[in-house]
């Protein structure tokens, strides 16, 4: 059967049918153990679905009398927004995973409303979706399961500690603990930001990871306090900008802060802002000691060249020659005399 999210829906349908089922019958048509039965009953409560236990030899679980999921009632204006919101989520890459390898929970989910609507508004509402183009390609596909979102989202709001198993960008598995400070999305992807007591017992280690790698999280016990005046989005982002790469970079930029971050934002680079002197505007325009990290160098000499302020390459002396080469495929474009014969016309 497919992930957890699927076999919680079909243990709802098993429930739905009516009468008591006992954790055999149930493990046994999800293909799990009693154990993970009874976890799966613990999700259906948590989203206020009343799964009752029934005590005895005869025991297991059931609905509670009289219970039945509400209907889905949408107007033209919401049933619009909704699958306009699940096609840009989709191709922004911001929806959970199901079971299949090949679907996303938006495109399930989709489908199912397309199904409930009335020919005459989903005729309309195709129309629209046929008619929809986009200027950007959609983003990389790099979901998380509905499970792990749920419960480190879980251990954010209560501010309790989780354990998470983890694959690395290299591929090294390990299990570990984290105190999650909040759950970020950015470029397609999400992440989740917060310490690493087992590194540093005092106050741990701030760490980033991508939720679609974490393969498992549970709650542990305890609680945390997470740092006064905390910006879960900016740790990310300053996470990936200081993230091991090929190639690191150091550069002094003349301009203000505003000038830099218009090409390079603070998920590429950091910027060390020097204390301005008393009575000095701090948006005066300064050298500016910047840092970033990359896998390949042929895309900065552009940016570089964009922002049009006075720089210097501090490392590597790979990059200088790049910038180096641009300007002189610059200069000799710029110098080159308009030839009809030569350009097509």
């Amino acid at each position: 059967m497919g992930r957890p999210t699927s076999r919680v829906l079909t243990l709802l349908e098993l429930l739905q049918s009516g009468g008591i089922r006992t954790v055999a019958e149930l493990a046994d048509r999800l293909g799990v153990d009693g154990r993970t039965v009874r976890r799966y009953v613990d999700h259906l409560v948590d989203l206020d679905i009343p799964v009752e236990a029934v005590r005895g030899r005869y025991g297991g679980y059931r609905l509670a009398p009289g219970y039945r999921l509400p209907p889905l009632m949408l107007n033209d204006d919401e049933a619009l927004a909704v699958l306009l919101g699940l096609v840009a989520g989709r191709r922004a890459g911001l929806l959970t995973a199901t079971g299949t390898a090949t679907e996303t929970a938006g495109e399930t989910a989709a489908a199912k409303i397309r199904r409930a609507l009335p020919e005459r508004l989903a005729r309309r509402l195709d129309a629209v979706l046929e008619s929809l183009a986009f200027t950007a390609e959609p983003g990389e596909a790099a979901t998380p399961e509905t499970g792990v979102l749920l419960a480190v989202a879980d251990a954010v709001r209560h501010r309790r500690p989780i354990s998470i198993r983890y694959t690395a960008r290299d591929g090294r598995r390990s299990e570990r603990t984290l105190h999650p400070y909040g759950i970020v999305t950015h470029a397609g992807r999400w992440y989740v930001t917060g310490a690493d007591p087992e590194i540093d017992p005092g106050t741990g280690q701030d760490r980033t990871f991508r939720l679609d790698r974490i393969a498992d999280a549970r709650p542990l016990p305890g609680s945390f306090e997470p740092p006064a005046g905390l910006d879960p989005a900016q740790r990310v982002l300053s996470g990936l900008a200081k993230a091991a790469y090929r190639y690191e970079v150091t550069l002094r930029i003349h301009g203000t802060v505003e000038q830099i971050r218009a090409r390079l934002p603070a998920s590429v680079a950091s910027i060390e802002e020097p204390v301005p002197e008393e009575g000095t505007d701090p948006h005066t325009e300064r050298w500016l000691h910047v840092e970033l990290r990359a896998e390949r160098l042929d895309w900065l000499p552009p940016v570089l060249a964009s922002l049009d302020r006075p720089f210097v390459i501090e490392r590597p002396d790979e990059l200088r020659g790049l910038v180096i080469a641009l300007a002189d495929r610059l200069a000799a474009s710029a110098r080159q005399a308009c030839d009809p014969d030569r350009i097509g016309g």
